[in-house]
C-alpha cells in the first residue's frame, strides 16, 4: 500500500511539474464534469444497461458492458461541459449554479469546449469497438448532447430534447448487441423520453422563478399551474409504456413487481412536489435514481 501511494505521489509530482497550469485546473474540471454529482450518470445509466440486458436476454458480453458503463459516464460529463459552455452567463444569475467553475471564473469557456471535445472523442473511440449501426447512432447522440443546452433559448420543450438524448443509448444498446432495433425497443425509448421529461420538469421547478426572470424556457414554465398534473400524466404514461414493453419482451412476474415498486416511488414524488417548494422538488428529482435502479433490478432478476 505504501508503495502504491509513493508511486502515485511520484507520478502526480511529475505531472504537476510538466503541466502546472493543467494540474491546477483539475479540481475545477472535476466540478465541470459533475463527477462529484453523479445523479445524471445514474439517470442515463439505468435505462441504457437495462436495454443492454434485454437485448442480451441476460448478462451482456463484458466488452459491451464496459463500453456502455464508461461511455455513459463520459458522455454525461461531456454534456455537462457543453451545458456550462452555453450557460456561462445564466449560471451566474441563478443561486443553484453560482458556484459552477465558469460562473466563478475558475475556468474559461474554451476549457469547457476543449473538455467536451476530448470526452466526446473518448466516447466515440469506445463505440468504434461495436459495429457500423451503433457508430452511426453515436453521431446522433453527440449532436443531441451538443444542441440540448441551447434549446432553452428557443423552445419551452428543452426537456423533450433531453429525453431523446437520454434515451438514445437504449437504441445503441440494441444495435451494439444485435445489430438491429426490434420494434419493442422503441417502446422503451418512448417510455424513457416520458420519464425524462417528467423528472427534468421537477428539476426545472427548482429554478422556475429565476428562469422566468432571466428569460430561460422550460416545461415547468410551459405547464404553469398544471405542472403537477402534467408530471403525473407523464409518469403514468411511462409506467404504461414500460408495461407494454414488458409484454412485448415477454417479461416475467418479477419485472412487473419492479414496475409496481417504481410506481410507488413516482407517487411519493407527487407528495414531494405538491407545494412546489424548491427543496422537495429537487428531492423528487433525485428520487428518480431509485426508480431506474428498481426497474433495472427487476430486469436483472427476470433473466436469472
Amino acid at each position: 500500500m505504501n508503495f502504491l501511494r509513493a508511486t502515485a505521489s511520484r507520478i502526480a509530482g511529475r505531472f504537476k511539474s510538466r503541466y502546472p497550469e493543467f494540474y491546477e485546473k483539475l479540481p475545477a474540471l472535476a466540478e465541470l464534469t459533475r463527477l462529484n454529482k453523479p445523479i445524471g450518470i445514474y439517470l442515463l445509466l439505468w435505462p441504457t444497461i437495462s436495454a443492454l440486458w434485454i437485448a442480451a436476454e441476460g448478462v451482456p458480453p463484458f466488452s459491451l458492458l464496459f463500453i456502455f458503463l464508461v461511455g455513459t459516464t463520459v458522455m454525461r460529463s461531456a454534456g455537462c461541459c457543453v451545458n456550462d459552455f452555453a450557460d456561462h452567463k445564466i449560471d451566474s444569475q441563478v443561486n443553484r449554479t453560482l458556484q459552477r467553475p465558469l460562473a466563478r471564473g475558475l475556468l474559461k469557456r474554451k476549457d469547457a469546449l476543449y473538455c467536451f471535445i476530448v470526452l466526446s472523442l473518448i466516447g466515440f473511440i469506445l463505440v468504434l469497438f461495436t459495429n457500423q449501426k451503433t457508430i452511426l447512432l453515436s453521431l446522433g447522440a453527440i449532436v443531441l448532447i451538443a444542441v440540448y443546452p441551447f434549446m432553452k433559448r428557443f423552445t419551452n420543450l428543452p426537456q423533450l430534447v433531453l429525453g431523446i438524448a437520454f434515451s438514445w443509448g437504449i437504441l445503441m444498446a440494441f444495435t451494439a448487441h444485435s445489430n438491429a432495433i426490434p420494434q419493442a425497443a422503441y417502446l422503451l425509448f418512448v417510455a424513457n423520453c416520458l420519464w425524462t421529461v417528467a423528472y427534468d420538469t421537477q428539476y426545472a421547478m427548482v429554478d422556475r422563478e429565476f428562469d422566468i426572470e432571466i428569460g430561460v424556457k422550460s416545461t415547468a414554465i410551459l405547464f404553469g399551474d398544471a405542472d403537477k398534473y402534467m408530471i403525473a400524466s407523464l409518469q403514468l404514461m411511462y409506467v404504461l409504456a414500460m408495461w407494454l414493453a414488458g409484454r412485448q419482451f415477454e417479461m416475467g412476474t418479477v419485472f412487473y413487481l419492479s414496475l409496481i415498486v417504481a410506481s410507488m416511488l413516482l407517487a411519493y414524488q407527487q407528495v414531494l412536489i405538491k407545494d412546489r417548494l424548491p427543496g422537495p422538488c429537487f428531492k423528487a428529482f433525485l428520487n428518480n435514481n431509485w426508480v431506474g435502479a428498481v426497474i433495472f433490478v427487476g430486469i436483472l432478476l427476470n433473466y436469472l
